[in-house]
């Protein structure tokens, strides 16, 4: 059945993908002169000649993708669109075939002539026909370029009326579009095979022909679409940002649903950058931003897909998180040792410590010293003086042993290791915050935080239906320490007041940390008072520890750290803290700050309401009556 439809190419839901969503909206158009010079011959706007235009072949998940893109398309070109015709089966409405045309095809009909509308049909032939195939893709089986007319830009602006999911996104629409026509590029080169350079001849990914693109297997960028389009649907607070090349090929992507989001707020001040599977060619190129929760456990700040491990790509990276935290710094960065890390958060991030992973450096011992002679006896001393050594010049002293004594002096590993020693030894970061995220005795490993969701051939499209579980079993762990540090009790082990204190403080799992330290100050003996500089008191503090063979040895000790409480460990750390002190000072007139604010307020009180069923009654109910109010005052305005 064919069926003849006059319907103009407004922006609709689906046009809508960028950083906000715009569900509910009803776009209106604004006619304006044109903005760009347009190359009448070739019909393509100057200057974007680049866009990959309809061919026959392409192929579509669904209708509505087609639509779309030809839709970008033809804004990107300088025309509309109008539904022509289209094809249901002939027992339901479901469409199986339609032709697209510029909305100057046809004339109008003789007794619509007299109306007073200025007439704009001048029977141009542009059009694609598309339909379905065996494969439940949309194909086009037929494609017209060429137009009778002078092609000119339209402008959509918004809004005219709003829903309340609208209300919470005001963003430009122009860095939308800009965003969506680009992605509907790489769909169309991936969906196309044009410029195949993203997929070798096998399906498999190679990571050394095209740097500066991402690699992509076909398939690859339409699973990214629809995973940010559903996000953008379901995560209220959801940010992503997209990196293209000038031909249209994806290059880095980065993403943040909204309980990550709120997570940077909370623990943000120390991120390890896990960027295990780029350094280990897995077939799925992430790299992780991870912080550390008042339990110590690891929580997702933010991901990434990256072209490769360049200064390029992570700069872009870091520069789209914290265009993410409004330009908050963290206090302590972690990455492996890597050149294009140190140089990019050099760059970006030049006011935080950047220190190296000790965990990864002793995870590559063996890897790095295992072929020489004297291999046990050469880690047991570099253990050793990383460990062991309490002063720069112990550490300098072992150091210095290990290489002279063991002939090493020239290996180059050792060396560099050396040369970084202030960015990884723990004797010369003393005075450097990591929340628990640094190696503190030999044997402590910090895992990647998709392992066992994420192996070496991992797909990407399987990682992206991974994602989710990954973190909400994340999720749920927290929620189960907050409910087990809120409703228990630890049992002490000393008479000391400060146990007692910070066991009613600290999360059951930081004051775990916290008692083991008070159990292990049992022995220390001899405690003598050295020196007195104003508030500073040095102490000479001997302590019995365990040495090779089941030996007590005496080490000195000569300095006592000050006391203090983080509040970052405290049980009710996210019922008192607001991540963005300058809240209240809010813009009059921007609204995402307006959202946001209230976002993040939102959510401790949703974190708060899920503890029991006592504080969900009450928690709903607080909800309820805000809501209320807020319509009181819609209500007075109108």
């Amino acid at each position: 059945m064919e069926v003849e439809e006059e319907k103009e190419a407004f922006p609709s839901n689906n046009d809508c993908l960028a950083e906000g969503k715009c569900d509910g909206q009803i776009l209106k158009e604004i006619n304006s002169e044109p903005t760009e010079s347009f190359d009448v011959q070739n019909s393509l706007p100057e200057g974007k000649k680049e866009f990959v235009a309809p061919a026959v072949g392409m192929e579509f998940e669904s209708y509505d993708d087609a639509y779309n893109y030809y839709n970008c398309y033809a804004k990107e070109a300088g025309f509309r669109v109008r539904v022509k015709n289209s094809w249901f089966k002939r027992n339901s409405r479901e469409k199986y075939g339609a032709v697209l045309c510029c909305s100057s095809q046809g004339f109008k009909r003789i007794k619509d002539v007299n109306r007073l509308r200025k007439e704009t049909r001048t029977g141009c032939p542009a059009m694609i026909r598309m339909r379905v195939v065996d494969s439940k893709r949309w194909r086009v089986l037929e494609v017209t370029h060429e137009h009778n007319h002078l092609l000119g830009a339209k402008i959509y602006k918004s809004v005219k009326k709003m829903g309340s999911g609208a209300r919470s996104k005001l963003q430009s629409s122009s860095d939308a579009e800009v965003r969506k026509i680009k992605l509907y590029r790489a769909l169309v080169i991936d969906a196309v095979g044009n410029g195949t350079p993203n997929c070798n001849a096998t399906g498999g990914r190679k990571f050394s022909d095209h740097p500066h693109q991402l690699n992509l297997r076909k398939g690859d960028s339409q699973a990214i679409y629809n995973y940010l389009c559903r996000l953008q649907l379901t995560n209220p607070n959801f940010f992503y940002l997209m990196d293209f090349t000038d031909e249209g090929c994806l290059r880095n992507v980065f993403w943040v649903d909204s309980r990550c989001r709120a997570s940077c707020g909370y623990f943000g001040d120390v991120i390890y950058v896990d960027n295990t599977c780029m350094s280990n060619r897995y077939e799925t190129p992430l790299v992780a931003l991870v912080g550390v929760n008042h339990h110590g456990q690891t929580v997702l700040l933010g991901c990434g897909l990256l072209a490769g491990e360049t200064v390029e790509s992570y700069t872009w990276l870091f520069k789209a998180w914290l265009t993410c935290v409004s330009g908050q710094y963290p206090q302590t960065i972690i990455t492996d040792r890597c050149k294009a890390l140190q140089t990019a958060i050099a760059e970006v991030f030049p006011k935080s410590n950047h220190r190296f992973s000790l965990s990864l450096i002793m995870k590559r011992v063996p890897e790095k010293l295992g072929g020489l002679r004297n291999y046990d006896a050469i880690r047991k001393t570099f253990v050793k003086a990383v460990f062991e050594t309490l002063k720069v010049i112990e550490f300098e002293a072992a150091w210095g042993f290990m290489i002279q004594h063991f002939g090493v002096t020239d290996h180059e590993w050792l060396r560099s290791l050396y040369e970084d020693r202030a960015r990884w030894a723990p004797v010369y970061l003393k005075d450097t915050f990591f929340a628990g995220l640094s190696a503190s005795r030999p044997g402590e490993n910090l895992s990647p935080f998709f392992d066992k969701y994420v192996h070496k051939q991992t797909p990407l499209k399987e990682f992206l239906d991974k994602y989710e579980l990954a973190l909400q079993k994340k999720h749920k762990e927290e929620t189960l320490a907050d409910i087990e540090s809120r409703n228990s009790s630890p049992e002490l082990r000393t008479r000391c007041s400060f146990e007692l204190q910070l066991s009613k403080l600290y999360t059951r799992e930081i004051f775990k940390r916290f008692q083991f330290e008070v159990e292990e100050m049992y022995s220390c003996f001899s405690t003598t008072q050295l020196h007195v500089d104003g508030p500073i008191i040095i102490f000479l503090v001997k302590e019995r520890v365990l040495a090779e063979g089941n030996r007590r040895e005496i080490r000195d000790y000569e300095e006592v750290p000050s006391k203090y409480i983080l509040s970052r460990c405290k049980k009710d750390y996210k019922r008192f803290y607001v991540p963005d002190q300058g809240s209240y000072n809010v813009d009059s007139i921007d609204h995402m700050q307006w959202f946001n604010q209230l976002y993040r307020s939102a959510l401790q009180v949703v974190e708060e309401g899920a503890i029991s069923l006592d504080h969900y009654k009450v928690a709903l109910q607080a909800f309820e009556d805000s809501l209320n109010r807020v319509h009181v005052v819609e209500e007075k305005q109108d």
